[in-house]
């Protein structure tokens, strides 16, 4: 990757540079937070104009290697104050790869009221007005981009959400059929790019091509060593090719830890007719995919798309947070209605995680009741009113729970808890208390050795281990992210020590390094050595790396346990 675009709202200028010294060999999250510590003031307000939006391209993006085209984006996050890195799918990932960009980094704000997009080829990067997409969904978004910059075009867009600022707010990428369906999701970034004026950025790589690998005999072993591993292992081979990511519904709810009705129980009577077994049925009977690629180059294929009783198209998926998120969590086994929000949520550009919290929070203060699906669909359907019932449930579950007075709130660092809950499965608890980024699962998948033994085996019902445990994956978890991995590949290279040598002997078959399994793991560390600074200087201190107090209260049926890592044990997570 050999350029990075800089994009200035104040005076809507953009030139393009060469990747400075500094942050040579980073790609993804390594790069964006970064960027981030580096040139965003720790307490500088997450909405004014010096805080910067980073689009990032993975170190392997710019490869045919296997499940690589993760785009990450970074920012101070207005969710929790803290940075950010969220990462999707989709297209643009790889064609940023074909391009040589490595990052986009967007900073100012306009001096006027206006939406602009950035237009990038593989020799132009441009700005021009985009006041006609103002107010329009994602989708609508993508069909009038494409209309103007053609169907092979790849768009990074925001839907009203995003425009109106709610840091409930996600950023949309395409998909291979052209749909807004892939979201970084997390920490209110669309109100970030909503709040410099950029409405979309277009991406057309015509002309572009990957680069040659410096060892290309080399690389080829190495992307076979991942292929393999991937093709070997159950998960990665069969049960999420077959069942998609939904597989985990019945395997978390039997385990006690499918958070219920705002966190209230660990399982769902109803989750037979929200499981992944069900949700492949149904796809199957109406002519949807239950195979799919969210990306070029992806061999899991755990996606899925999703028609509509009438056998039409509604959305993908939906995956497995979404379906719990708006289900389970609000009580709803409602297949079709939890698509519907999922589509909606798309559309509007919302985090399907963060909403689903938000509305189990505002079940719980009597908005609407659990296991109303209709009402949850009124809900949702607020927020491009922009009424102020809409905007509330649009800043999320910690918002929504202060203004309605709810004790019972399941954020860290003010993000929502995703699919899991932390008391029978302490080890994902660590994660969600720790994480630089907020609650959020995929910082250290814990659930691989607490529940589906992969990766080791490790008791989630007892809270010995569970700091190591989550420490470890935290830190692989950073350097996949970095690599533009989709973090998937972890089922099948924790398990299989070929596949994991085959990323980092890509890795040096590419660029002409010298890595081993150790430096993987100095990356990864040192990725959130950056990011844990930046917070401490935002302000940030141990308290925040907590779970709300309920969770060390309240005992979950039906293990009755409460979560009982203690708080001298998560001070220790960092520790390296």
């Amino acid at each position: 990757m050999e350029k990075i675009i800089r994009v200035n709202m104040s005076d809507l200028s953009v030139k393009t540079d060469k990747v400075p010294k500094q942050y040579q060999g980073l790609g993804g999250r390594a790069l964006t937070s970064t960027i981030v510590a580096s040139e965003v003031p720790p307490t500088c307000d997450p909405l004014g104009p010096d805080n910067k939006l980073v689009i990032a391209s993975g170190l392997l993006n710019n490869t045919p290697a296997p499940n690589a085209g993760r785009l990450s984006v970074g920012c101070k996050s207005p969710l929790t104050g803290g940075i950010k890195e969220a990462n999707a799918g989709g297209v643009v990932g790889t064609k940023f790869g074909r391009m040589g960009i490595a990052a986009v980094v967007v900073e100012g704000k306009p001096k006027k009221d206006g939406y602009y997009k950035l237009i990038l080829t593989k020799d132009d990067a441009r700005l021009e007005p985009a006041d006609d997409l103002k107010g329009l969904g994602n989708y609508d978004t993508v069909a009038k981009l494409t209309a103007v910059h053609g169907e092979k075009t790849g768009y990074v867009s925001i839907g009203q959400a995003g425009e109106m600022l709610l840091t409930g707010s996600s950023i949309a990428v395409t998909d291979r059929e052209n749909r807004p369906t892939r979201h970084a999701g997390r920490g209110g970034v669309g109100a970030v790019m909503g709040s410099k004026g950029l409405k979309a950025v277009v991406v057309d790589d015509t002309g572009g091509a990957f680069p040659k690998p410096v060892d290309p005999e080399g690389f080829k072993k190495a992307s076979k060593k991942l292929l393999d591993a991937l093709k070997t292992h159950s998960v990665t081979s069969e049960g999420l090719p077959t069942y998609g990511t939904n597989i985990l519904a019945n395997i978390i709810n039997e385990a006690g830890g499918y958070p219920t009705r705002n966190f209230s129980e660990g399982r769902f009577e109803g989750v037979e007719k929200i499981s992944g077994e069900t949700q492949h049925d149904v796809i199957l009977e109406r002519g949807g995919e239950i195979k799919h690629g969210c990306m070029p180059g992806c061999v899991i294929q755990c996606s899925r798309i999703y028609h509509d009783k009438k056998g039409e198209y509604l959305t993908k998926g939906p995956e497995y947070e979404t379906i719990w998120a708006n289900g389970a969590n609000c009580g709803i086994d409602d297949l079709d209605a939890i698509a519907q929000i999922d589509r909606l949520c798309d559309d509007y550009g919302l985090d399907t995680i963060e909403w689903g919290a938000t509305v189990g929070v505002a079940m719980e203060a009597g908005v609407k009741k659990f296991g109303d699906a209709k009402g949850a669909i009124e809900l949702i359907k607020e927020v491009p009113k922009g009424t102020e019932l809409g905007k509330t449930l649009g800043n999320g579950a910690a918002a929504t729970g202060k203004k309605y007075n709810v004790t019972r709130v399941p954020v860290v660092k003010n993000q929502a808890l995703p699919a899991y809950d932390p008391r029978p499965i302490m080890g994902i608890g660590v994660t969600y208390a720790t994480s630089t980024m907020g609650a959020d699962h995929t910082a250290g998948y814990a659930i691989a050795p607490n529940i589906m033994k992969v990766g080791g085996e490790v008791n989630p019902l007892v809270p010995e281990g569970q700091v190591e445990t989550s420490r470890n994956l935290q830190i692989a978890t950073a350097a996949v992210d970095s690599a533009g991995l989709c973090l998937f590949i972890a089922f099948a290279i924790l398990d299989i020590p070929s596949g994991f040598e085959g990323v980092y002997e890509m890795l040096n078959a590419q660029y002409g390094l010298n890595l081993t399994a150790d430096d993987v793991g100095a990356l990864g560390m040192q990725v959130l050595k950056t990011e844990r600074e930046f917070n401490e200087k935002a302000g940030f201190t141990k308290e925040d790396d907590r779970l709300p107090a309920y969770f060390l209260a309240e005992k979950l049926s039906p293990h009755d346990k409460i979560f009982e890592v203690k708080d001298e044990e998560l001070d220790t997570v960092f520790n390296f």
